[in-house]
Parts: structure tokens; C-alpha cells; sequence
């Protein structure tokens, strides 16, 4: 073979065996983060857009795809951060934009580019992780999709996203000062679930000031999904809600949970989907109804016996008119303390036959976390295993790299508690519950058993539902359980055959979950519920494994606590 045929055959064979990264795109974004007034629900108030945009503009990719965000702070006097959840930052742990963990905040008049790989397909999101400026309007969905070679394991005509939060007139400041406050505000019950970013407040209640509310606003006209009849939809539905739990339907039709938080579901059947802050599922839903009028899409809050009306859309038929509200009347939603069926839900997720990844059958290492509410300094705290979390001023991952280890405790918070003496039904006091910022140290690619374990909070007869969340990884849901966790028998009960693997998990009222995961991603890494005040309060903890396997950080982390001083 001559050299010129030869040389034709090797570029052959390298395109054969790197097709993929062949076909894989840098997509770039360039986005300003500012606040503008907007009426999401008809009530005007300030708002944190992209582009001008509240939800924020969608990432659209493929696997394999390197995302490009440029980011310009135009907030004046705040700092921002953006946490791309769901993405596993694997190689790029310094963007996963958790303020405080792995980078310094971007302060305002700074462009801050984020870049990194979307490595697997599914249904993710974005949003602030600075502050609570989540709920000020600060999100969006990212989609990825598998490479055009290949295929997903069902089908279906038609994909669209949508993203359900729960939308405070309070402003982010005013409700961290009040949690923040020894004479304690808590934030209340959010005035209206936005649907793709649009809901309905009643303009005409009571104590409205003048020109505050506009009914006739188009911004908080409803969100409308136009389908074509006779079609199959595959609808990604995340929550970003920054306090309540969800239950989500589309007025006569079912739907086919299929995906969740990225990895395919053994396929079951709902008429109305729990969702929970930080998840994302996708369900396919056939348009097999009378095609000569449209359906309500509604959303109602649970796990709270809440004063928030149902979010509120429209399932438009074509070529019915779009404006053309269904003739019935809407949904009033499932009850919001029917724990029973939120618990059977969780259950019957499983990972979809053919795609099991199987978990590794023992751990290395187990930990406890029992969730409480308490009172630290006579401040009011959320803590885990009486330890109530506090983010250091220099983030850990800088701290890790340029040995700054005595900006933060190097003391292990507990693995465990009393879990004989303690009871999860009544108040307690939690007097030795305190601030604390340490880490828990992971052995380099060792498997972690997490128990979550729920109780009653400072209120007699309350427990609420927390969805926790894990930055860098996706985990195994092992199991969950009803009353306290018992060490000897409750691992027998595990699901090790075909568990799901997420992102965000919830835990139920008095009751515990359950989780394993491989200490495979470099990196430190929060985990937290996913209810933007109560990690606000403390209800969080991180992990580091393998830090000295991190790369040399980028400079543009930097610039806060003691990494200024540091080149």
C-alpha cells in the first residue's frame, strides 16, 4: 500500500473509531444576569433574568456536547453563581458553581465563563447557587440528547420541557433577613406555582397597593402547550421550587413515567406526578382525548397544608384557539397530606430493564444523617446530626488545592447519632446542636451508604418532606422506609436487583431513605436539601474524595477570603 492510500486509511479508521467525538459541538451562550421588573403572576416585582428572561433560556444539546456559558453579572450589588444541576462536572469540578464549595462568587460587573462537558443524555436543569436567589427567578432547563446514531427505548412524536416553581412576592433579601433573624420570619407559603414560568394571582385580594397587580397583563397570560391529536408527547418536567412539593396532571389524560433525573425508568403508568424540588422526570403522554376542546394543566402544592392555588395551564388541542380556556373546571389535585401515595410513588421507580446499572452489593462506609430543627445560639437552624452547616468565606475546593486547610473545622461532623434514644416522633431539643463547616472525607473511589433520617421538627406533629440533593454524582435509591432506620435488619430490604439511579431523592415524613454511591468524582462536593431555606438554615453537609487528583484550578475561581492572596 502506497503512502496516500495508506494515509486515507488511517484517517478512515480514526474517523470509524472517534465518530462520536467527531460529531460532538462546542455550543456557546453568552448570557447578562440582571434584575427587571416582571409580573410572572400578574403581580409586578423585581425579578433576576437571563436575557432578559425569567425562565432563563434553555441549554439544547447532545452527549458528548461542551457547553460554553458566558456569564456577565449586571446585578449591581450582589454577587451570582450558577449551579448547572444534574451535570457530574467530571474533570471540571471548579464549575459546578456551588458559591462556596467550588468557587468564589462572580461579583458584580464580572464575566465569568463557565465551561464543561454534558456527558450523558437526559432531562437536567440550571439555577443560582448563591444566596437564595434561586427563587428570584434564576433558572432553566438543559436538554441533552443522544448522539444522532442512536436511540432512545421508546417513542414518541414530540419533545418539549417544562419547569414548575413556586413564586414569592417577598423578595430573596427580605426573606433571608427574616430567617436570618433571631426574632425568626419564615418565608410563608408562596403566593402562586408558576407553569413554565407563568401563574395567576388574584389581583382584587385584599391589601394589593395600586398598580401592583394587572390581570390583563400578557406576561401572566397561561402557559399554553398546543398538541396535534392522535400524537405521543414526551413532556421533561423539572421543579426548581424553592419550597413545595408538587403534584402534577393533565386533566383526563395519563402518563408514562419513563425518565428520571437522566436515567430511564421501568416504564409505569400515573394520572398525577409527585415531583420534588431539584427533580426531573419525563412521561409520555398520548393526545387520544376529544380533540374539540382543550384540558387543564395544573399543579397543586402537597406535604403542606399550604393557602398557594393550583398552578394553572392549558393542554391546547390544534387547532382549537390557544386562548380557549377548557370547559371544565380545573383540577383541585390530589390531598396535600396523602403521604401514602407519595410513598408508593418513590417505590415503584426502578431502573429500566436492559439499562440496570448495577450498584456495588456492600459499602465501604456508612453514614447517618438525621434531619432536625433546632435552635442554635437562639437562632433558628436546620442541622444534620446536630450539626447545623455554614459555608467557609474561602471555598473548599481552593482551600483544598492552596492548603488553606484552617479556613474551615478539621473534624469530621459525626456519622451517626443516638439513634436508640432519640425519638423521631416528638420535639426535641437538640441542645448541643451547633454551627459547623467540616468535611466528611471519602476514600477515592470506596462505595458510601448515605441513610437519611427524618423526624419531627420544632413544631408538635410535623415533619416535612425534604428532597436532597448531590452535586457530582448520581446515587443508587436503595430503599426507603417508614419510622426510624434499623442498622440490623433495614439493609436486608434493599433494593440491589434494578434501583434507580438520581440526582435528588426525597425523604419522607418520619420516615428515611436510603442511597449508595461511588467516590469516583475528584473533587468536594455539597449535598443538601433542595428546599432553598432550609439549606439556607443549615440542612446540608459536603463531601471530599480525591482532591489531590484535581487538576490546577483556574484563576477565575478565585478572589475571595484567603484564595486573594493566593496566585
Amino acid at each position: 500500500m502506497d503512502n496516500k492510500l495508506l494515509t486515507i486509511f488511517c484517517v478512515f479508521v480514526y474517523w470509524i473509531n472517534n465518530i462520536d467525538l467527531l460529531e460532538a459541538k462546542i455550543r456557546h451562550y453568552r448570557w447578562e444576569v440582571k434584575y427587571e421588573f416582571k409580573s410572572p403572576d400578574c403581580y409586578r416585582k423585581l425579578a433576576i433574568t437571563i436575557n432578559g428572561r425569567t425562565p432563563g433560556p434553555s441549554i439544547v444539546a447532545q452527549q458528548g456536547d461542551t457547553i460554553v456559558v458566558e456569564l456577565k453579572n449586571s446585578l449591581l450589588t450582589e454577587n451570582v453563581a450558577i449551579h448547572w444541576h444534574g451535570i457530574r462536572q467530571r474533570g471540571t469540578p471548579w464549575f459546578d458553581g456551588a458559591e462556596g464549595v467550588t468557587q468564589c462568587p462572580i461579583l458584580p460587573g464580572e464575566i465569568f465563563v463557565y465551561k464543561f462537558v454534558v456527558d450523558r443524555p437526559g432531562t437536567y436543569m440550571y439555577h443560582a447557587h448563591y444566596g437564595m436567589q434561586r427563587v428570584a427567578g434564576l433558572y432553566g432547563s438543559i436538554h441533552v440528547s443522544l448522539p444522532d446514531s442512536e436511540s432512545e427505548p421508546f417513542r414518541y412524536d414530540y419533545d418539549t420541557s417544562i419547569i414548575l416553581i413556586d413564586w414569592y412576592h417577598k423578595s430573596a433579601q427580605e426573606q433571608a433577613v427574616g430567617l436570618s433573624s433571631r426574632d425568626f420570619v419564615w418565608v410563608g407559603e408562596p403566593e402562586s406555582i408558576l407553569i413554565q414560568g407563568k401563574g395567576r394571582f388574584e389581583c382584587n385580594a385584599s391589601g394589593i397597593g395600586v398598580g401592583l397587580c394587572n390581570a390583563t397583563n400578557i406576561e401572566c397570560s397561561p402557559y399554553v402547550l398546543t398538541v396535534f391529536p392522535g400524537k405521543t408527547y414526551r413532556l421533561r418536567i423539572g421543579s426548581l421550587t424553592g419550597l413545595s412539593a408538587l403534584s402534577f396532571e393533565i386533566e383526563g389524560h395519563n402518563m408514562t413515567v419513563v425518565e428520571s433525573d437522566g436515567h430511564y425508568v421501568e416504564p409505569f403508568v400515573v394520572s398525577n406526578l409527585f415531583i420534588y424540588s431539584g427533580e426531573t422526570y419525563s412521561v409520555l403522554i398520548r393526545t387520544n382525548q376529544d380533540p374539540s376542546k382543550n384540558y387543564w394543566i395544573s399543579a397543586n402544592v402537597v406535604s403542606r397544608n399550604s393557602t398557594t392555588p393550583n398552578g394553572l395551564a392549558v393542554f391546547n388541542y390544534y387547532p382549537n384557539h390557544p386562548e380557549e380556556k377548557p370547559p371544565t373546571t380545573p383540577p383541585t389535585g390530589v390531598q396535600w397530606n396523602d403521604v401514602s401515595s407519595r410513598f408508593a410513588q418513590s417505590l415503584s421507580i426502578k431502573a429500566r430493564n436492559g439499562f440496570v446499572i448495577p450498584p456495588p452489593l456492600t459499602p465501604n462506609r456508612a453514614i447517618i444523617l438525621l434531619n432536625t430543627q433546632n435552635l442554635v445560639d437562639g437562632y433558628v437552624r436546620w442541622s444534620v446530626n446536630n450539626v447545623s452547616f455554614n459555608l467557609p468565606t474561602t471555598p473548599y475546593l481552593i482551600a483544598y488545592k492552596k492548603k488553606l486547610l484552617h479556613v474551615f473545622e478539621q473534624n469530621e461532623p459525626p456519622s451517626g447519632y443516638d439513634s436508640v434514644g432519640y425519638d423521631i416522633y416528638n420535639v426535641s431539643n437538640n441542645v448541643n446542636a451547633k454551627l459547623g463547616n467540616g468535611v466528611y472525607k471519602l476514600g477515592f473511589n470506596t462505595t458510601v451508604d448515605v441513610i437519611l433520617q427524618n423526624a419531627n421538627m420544632m413544631k408538635p406533629n410535623n415533619s416535612e418532606t425534604h428532597p436532597w440533593h448531590l452535586h457530582g454524582h448520581d446515587f443508587w435509591v436503595l430503599g426507603y422506609g417508614a419510622g426510624k432506620f434499623n442498622v440490623s435488619s433495614d439493609p436486608s430490604k434493599y433494593n440491589l436487583v434494578n434501583p434507580i439511579m438520581k440526582n435528588t431523592v426525597p425523604l419522607h415524613p418520619y420516615g428515611w431513605s436510603a442511597i449508595r454511591f461511588r467516590a469516583d468524582n475528584p473533587g468536594v462536593w455539597s449535598f443538601h436539601c433542595h428546599i432553598e431555606s432550609h439549606f439556607y438554615l443549615g440542612m446540608g453537609i459536603v463531601f471530599e474524595e480525591g482532591v489531590e487528583r484535581v487538576g490546577n484550578l483556574p484563576t477565575s475561581i478565585m478572589g475571595c477570603g484567603e484564595a486573594k492572596a493566593k496566585p
